[in-house]
Order: C-alpha cells, then structure tokens, then sequence
C-alpha cells in the first residue's frame, strides 16, 4: 500500500516538473536582437571595500565599445583605498562619475540607498547596473544590453560566476544557472518577478515613477526582485542571454558566506506576490518530493521496474531541457552530473528556511 502511494506522488510531482519544463524550453528559442540603439546611456555600480575588485574590473566597463555613456561608482563608505583609486582613474577615463557616501549618523545604510544616490546621479534616461565584483565579458556589453531598449523599459540580463574547481564553486554555478533558467522563463511568460543586480538594465523614468525603493527601503534585499516586481508588465520587459552580455564575478569560496548571502537573498520571499510564491514554491517542493519519494520507492522495492521508469524519465527529460541552455550560459563542464547538483541544492534550500526562521540577515556588507 505504501508502495502505491509513493508511485502516486512520485508520478504527480513528475508531471508538475514536466509542465515547468516546457516553460523552460522557450528560453531556447529567443531570438538575437539586431535593434539599433545609440542613445547615451549611465552604467552604475555600487561599491563598498571593493579596491581591489574596481582595480581588475572597472577599467573594462570603462573600455566599452560604445559612443555615448558614463560609468558610476557609488563609493559606499568604504574604508579601504577605494576613495583614492576612484581617483585616479577619473583623471585617466573622463566619462567615471564618482559619488562619494561619507559616515554620517544619518545615513541609511544598505545597497539601496547607495543605488539611490547613483540613479539620481546619473545624467541619461537609460541605466545599466552592476557590481563591483562583476565583469563584462565583452566590450560589446553595453552595446548589446541597450540594444533591448528599443522596444523594452526593463532588461534582465545574465550574471554568472568564474569557473573554479571547488565543489562549492559548482554548486553557486549550478544555483545561478537554476534561478536564471526560471526568472527568464517565467519573464518570458509574462510573469518577471526578478532580476539580478549583477547585470539588469532599466529607464530612469520607471524608478521615480515608482518612488525608487520606497515601499521595502527597510529591507536589505529587494533591488532586483521587489523593484522589479513593481514596474515590469507583460510589455515592457526583454531579456538578453547572449554571451556577449553576461557578466562575470568572483565567487565567494566559504560556505559560511555563501550561505549567509542565500539567506540575505530570501528574505523578500515572503513579500513577493501570491501568484509568484505559488510558481516558485511548487517547483522545489515538487522536486524535493519527488526524490524523496524516489529514494524511499527503491528502498522498498530496489527491484521493481516502475521506479526505474520514473527515474529515467526524469533524468532524460532533465537533460534534453537544460543541454541548449547551459551550453549558452557556458556551464556545459557541470551538465553530465548537474542532477546531483539539483538534489544537494534541495536540502541546501530546506537548512536556509530553518535558518531564517531562526534569525534574519540585515546588511548588504559586511
């Protein structure tokens, strides 16, 4: 008897991953754009201790291929030499604006405030934003980025990670590569309800329509997924996958960090819309429920067919929707055993939950 009740809810969580995979299949078939865009435009990043990372990666968001921008660095009460690089490169590049927030008792800390001040800075109507841990793999980045803009007020591009030999560093990738496959998947069914900071792109005129940050200012989170919810329609949104737009960043290498940022980043959850926590909770309880089921079938019975059947449809059905992706998203090294990544990222997820029941992470900096 118990045995038929798993296969029942081994096969129901199967057909519900089935449906979120057919909507994962249309990012495969986006097609490049070829818009013409020449307007200036305003790159503005956020910085708080990040010398070294603005030493290696500024420059190459300075270096763009582009006729018309300027760059941004919002010096967030830094306390290293960021102050005195920033500097320096302003008398080497004339288009790097540097504003400066000083310790005061007044401040609002956190990366909203500092995103404010950068948005209310910037001199053009169209904004791309990024890290100051990020890199653009191209000097077509901007370029290519704004090239949505002809048709779209909101561009949620892809920020992904420098490949490192770590099991963490597999998992971050792998992580980065499921939340991308879903927010540009649901976006593309009308349903954006995030993007990431490390590479997203929209008008001015949309963030003072929406007083900025204003409704969740309190929370450490919420540029990228609260904002967006906010503002983006079915309309007014594109996204852009081409490899010549993605951003690159240096990941983090603790676990405990990792983690502690995982957890920053779920706070919002609770805030989101009713329609986008159904979406985004069935598909990992589902998936969750679906191994453990699994497991528990062939611990029953590790010789009966049905279960076997149920894995390897599963398994095939995985691959044949992630290959075209993960190749565009140059993660093709994690393909062939990304499965085990899939199931350590569920019960990652489940030890996240519980920790934020217990506390809540607050800053955006340590």
């Amino acid at each position: 008897m118990l045995f038929k009740i798993l296969l029942i809810i081994s096969l129901i969580c199967l057909a519900i991953l089935f449906i979120y995979y057919l909507h994962f299949l249309k990012i495969n078939w986006i097609k490049k754009t070829n818009n013409i865009f020449d307007k200036p435009v305003s790159v503005i990043i956020c910085a708080k201790n990040e010398e070294m990372n603005l030493k290696n990666n500024l420059p190459l968001f300075l270096d763009q291929n582009y006729k018309n921008y300027e760059v941004i660095v919002v010096n967030d009460q830094s306390t290293d030499n960021t102050k005195l690089l920033l500097k320096n490169l302003q008398s080497k590049y004339p288009n790097l604006k540097v504003v400066d927030i000083e310790n005061h008792i007044h401040h609002k800390e956190g990366k909203k405030f500092a995103l404010t001040l950068g948005i209310k800075t910037a001199k053009f109507e169209y904004l791309l934003l990024s890290d100051a841990d990020c890199m653009p793999i191209s000097r077509n980045w901007i370029n290519n980025i704004s090239s949505n803009f002809t048709d779209s007020d909101i561009i949620l591009g892809y920020g992904g990670y420098i490949k490192e030999n770590s099991f963490l560093n597999k998992i971050i990738r792998y992580d980065t590569f499921n939340i991308a496959q879903q927010y540009f998947s649901f976006s593309l069914t009308g349903n954006t309800y995030m993007g990431v900071g490390r590479n997203i792109a929209y008008k001015k005129s949309i963030f003072f329509e929406n007083k900025g940050f204003a409704s969740h200012i309190h929370l450490a989170s919420g540029d990228d997924d609260l904002f967006i919810q906010e503002v983006a329609t079915s309309e007014n949104v594109s996204i852009e996958i081409d490899p010549s737009t993605h951003t690159l960043s240096i990941p983090i290498n603790k676990w405990k960090n990792w983690i502690y940022q995982k957890r920053r980043h779920i706070t919002t959850s609770p805030l989101y819309k009713a329609k986008y926590k159904i979406l985004l909770s069935t598909y990992p309880l589902s998936n969750f429920l679906f191994w453990i089921s699994l497991i528990l079938l062939f611990y029953l019975n590790s010789e009966s067919i049905f279960p076997q059947i149920i894995l390897l449809s599963k398994l095939i059905s995985t691959y044949l929707v992630n290959y075209k992706l993960m190749k565009k998203l140059n993660l093709i090294d994690l393909y062939w055993i990304h499965p085990l990544y899939e199931f350590v990222m569920l019960l990652i997820q489940v030890i996240f939950v519980l920790l934020n029941i217990i506390s809540k992470p607050n800053k955006w900096k340590n």
